[in-house]
Order: structure tokens, then sequence, then C-alpha cells
């Protein structure tokens, strides 16, 4: 029975629920009076249940979904402004002992070279990250508790953190690693990590069991269940995500946001991030064997709905998309994404050795194969403030802490300074000249949005000072 505040997986997502929910959608996709419902609740900015939103993702009326379109980039401006977090994923491992079907690290794959990163490879790895610009990381490996246990985790976090190269530094590691035990969870956050972040592939679960038919992740309760431990063991941002071509969209949708009610009823705050990766093509890996395949139109619609449903937490796309998808839902919901990622161990270090060919093993195909500065510089072009600000986390902005800021839309008093402050450090340290032309352009513009006069005087105070060599001014 469905039950948002049990902490038991097959009650809070329910697959009865789901199937009902999904029922009741088709029912009304058509029932323009009550599409206008929702969409009248969803203006107050305060979020829809995942029967409201699944009537909205199902809805076919062509003027109804340039609403849902319109009201979606409303609800991103009011909350999260023009600014785009930057970030990069950083694998240390490939070794796993899951049978993930869908994933080139599966157990079974045996032409696939398997390697871990000594803490030296890692501090080789981090330099090349600081060298690009990047502050901050998502830390990635397979599981496999021989060759990637949580010491070796928390071994690499200390390596990351302690590395200060020229100006740079890696000031907050968000990690994605295996569903672990509350005690694992305090280590991590003891460690100093920012959101745990772990994809739940598939919210079907006899789809789940089939996707997963070896290894520990085949325990579908313990994996669902895991945000509930990393929230016990003191966490206080987790990141949820669904692969979306696994299953059907509109059962991972609703499902989806059935885990963020219940994160939200049983902890008071519901997940920092969503992260919306489609399946794509990779080593031993073909993704038209996944009949659920997405178009972009319907992965537009996706993220609309989902910033319109959930509209305090932040929106992850990466690199598995191209340069044009990830324009399109820039607007309607995207607050962070990756750039000149590398998804393979060691990528960024030995991405010119000639000896050596890091994309042997990579996780996934990258699409968006861009610089980070070629990023930075296209976000500017657009009109979007590219932001490497990590201020919320080591202010102790987290949590509900953070929501309550965010829910009240009073985020941007903090992100906008700190992200205009971020961007000038990139473009005095790392960028390229054209991309400073436009930059310091920008900058100039945003300093002069800032209304609170106090706040802009500081601002343009530290941005003098960053000019001047100095560093890590944050509000």
């Amino acid at each position: 029975m469905y039950n948002p505040k049990s902490t038991k997986a097959e009650e809070f997502i329910d697959n009865e629920e789901v199937l009902a929910t999904l029922e009741y959608a088709q029912k009304n996709k058509d029932n323009l009076s009550l599409v206008d419902e929702i969409l009248q609740k969803a203006k107050l900015g305060k979020g829809l249940t995942h029967r409201e939103a699944s009537v909205l993702l199902a809805c076919e009326d062509e003027a109804k979904n340039q609403e849902i379109f319109s009201l979606a980039k409303k609800i991103k401006q009011e909350y999260y402004g023009n600014r785009i977090v930057l970030f990069a994923p950083l694998y240390l491992s490939n070794y796993c002992i899951n049978g993930c079907v869908y994933c080139p690290y599966h157990a079974k794959n045996k032409h696939i070279p398997r390697k871990k990163m000594t803490q030296e490879e890692i501090k080789k790895e981090v330099i090349a990250l600081q060298d690009m610009g990047h502050k901050r990381l998502a830390i990635e490996t397979g599981e496999d508790p021989i060759n990637n246990p949580i010491e070796y985790i928390l071994e690499s976090l200390k390596t990351i953190y302690s590395i200060h190269h020229k100006n740079g530094a890696i000031r907050r590691a968000n990690v994605n690693i295996a569903a672990t035990t509350v005690e694992n969870y305090r280590k991590l956050k003891e460690a100093g990590i920012g959101t745990y972040i772990l994809f739940q592939e598939t919210y079907n679960k006899e789809s789940y069991e089939k996707l997963h038919p070896t290894g520990p992740k085949h325990n579908y309760a313990y994996h669902t269940e895991a945000m509930d431990r990393a929230m016990q063991g003191g966490i206080d941002d987790v990141g949820l995500g669904v692969l979306f071509g696994l299953e059907s969209y509109k059962y991972e949708f609703a499902a989806l946001l059935m885990h963020a009610q219940h994160l939200e009823a049983v902890y008071g705050v519901g997940p920092h991030t969503i992260s919306v990766p489609r399946i794509k093509h990779a080593d031993d890996i073909n993704p038209d064997e996944f009949d659920n395949g997405i178009d972009d139109d319907t992965f537009a619609k996706i993220v609309a709905c989902i910033r319109i449903s959930v509209p305090y937490t932040g929106m992850i796309i990466s690199t598995r998309e191209s340069e044009a998808c990830r324009k399109r839902v820039l607007e309607l919901g995207i607050s962070q994404i990756s750039g000149g990622s590398k998804t393979s161990v060691g990528g960024y270090a030995n991405q010119n050795d000639a000896q050596e060919n890091p994309e042997d093993t990579a996780q996934f195909d990258v699409s968006d194969r861009r610089t980070l500065d070629e990023v930075i510089k296209w976000l500017i072009e657009l009109g979007y403030v590219p932001s490497f600000c990590t201020a919320c986390y080591r202010e102790g902005r987290v949590g509900d802490r953070f929501m309550a800021i965010c829910k009240q839309q009073q985020i941007h008093k903090f992100c906008h300074p700190n992200a205009i402050m971020t961007l000038m450090e990139y473009l005095q340290d790392y960028a390229q000249d054209d991309t400073k032309a436009v930059g310091y352009k920008l900058i100039e513009k945003e300093l002069n949005s800032i209304q609170d006069e106090k706040i802009r005087t500081l601002t343009k105070e530290y941005l003098e000072k960053i000019k001047q060599g100095e560093r890590d001014f944050r509000f």
C-alpha cells in the first residue's frame, strides 16, 4: 500500500500507485479544465503531486504544452535565475562485480580494460581538472568491495581536497557510488562530501531485477532505500535520477516524483538535485536493444514537468547529450551541466598521451566533446552566468537550510554575486582571450543588475581584489 512516509521501498514507490497514476493521467490527458487547474496550482511555485504532474506530462494539447514550457521557464528563472553551475565527473575505478546489462562495467565484460587509479594518479587527474578551471567534481566508481572499498573512496577524497595547484582547488566533491550502509554514509559525511548521488536506473521492480541479474545491485529494496540511509547517516544533500530508456518514461517520471515526495515527507527536505540521463552507446552496450528510448521532444517535456513539479531542486544534464539538446533544456529547468568531461578512468591527465587510450575505459560515449572553455563561452553568449560557486556548501547552507532559502526564492541573494565572482576567477586564471572578452562584459552587466546596493558594492570590491590576485570571496 502506498505510504510516502514509510521507509520501505515498495511502500513509498508502490507499483499499484504508479500504475493507478498512469491510468489517471491517461484518462485525464484531454481534460483541459483539470489541466488548467493543475497549471494554476503550479504557478504558485509550490510544486505538484506525482498524479498532477503525470497529467501534465500526458497532455497532448499543443496550446497547453506551450503553457507548460512557458511556466517551466518562468519557474526556472524565479528560483535559479540565469546561473548555470559547472562540474566534471572523475572516474576513480571501473572495477565492478554487478551484472547491469546496460553498463559496460558489468562483470561479464572481459574485453574492457579494468583500471583503478592510485592516489598519485588521482592527484594528476585533479591537477588536470584544476588547470581547466573546475572547482566541483562528481566522484564515480564501479561497485567492488575488494578494489573499491569505502576506505579507498575516503582516501581519494582526502587526496582530492588536499591538492592546491596554482590558483586551483576542488571546493566540493559530490560522490556517486553504490548504495552502502548508514555507517559508511557517516564516514562520507565526515570526509566532507557535497551531495550523495545515486541513480535508481529504473523504479519498476520487475524490470530492475531483470536489468540487474547479478551482484549486490540486484537487491531492489537496498538500492532504493539508499537515500534514507544516507540521510540517517547525516548527509544533508542527496541527488536522485533515473536512466531514461530502460522502462516506460511515464512510469519513471511518476516514481521519481514519488521518491522526492517521500524524502520531503520523512526528512523535511527533498532531493538537492535530479539528474535526467538517457541511455547511450558504450562498449558492449547498444542502446537500440532497449525499446523505451525517448525522443528530444519528449525529453524536453520531461525536464519542463520536473521543473514545475519540484521547483526547488537543482537539475543536472551531462555531456551524454548533444550541444543542441543541452541548449534546449537549459531554459526549461536545467541548472547544472558538466563541461570538458571524460567518462574514463584517467581520462583527463592522459588525454594527450599517444601511448595510452583512456577512452577504452569509458562508461558511455560523450556527445558534447567541447572543452570547458568552449562551453563557458557558449553559455555566456546564450546569456547565462557560468558558475563555479560552492559557497552554500562551505557556509553550511545545505539540506533543509538551503531548501528553506530556495523555496522562498531568496537564493539569488547568495548565488548571483557568488556566481559572478567565481566567473571572474575563471576568466582571470583559465579563459581564452575571446572568452575573457565576452565574460567581462557579462560580469559588468550582471553586477549592475544586483538590486541590493550593499551587496552590489561589496561584490564590486571583491571583483577588484580578484583581479589583483586574491581568491575565494563568497557570500
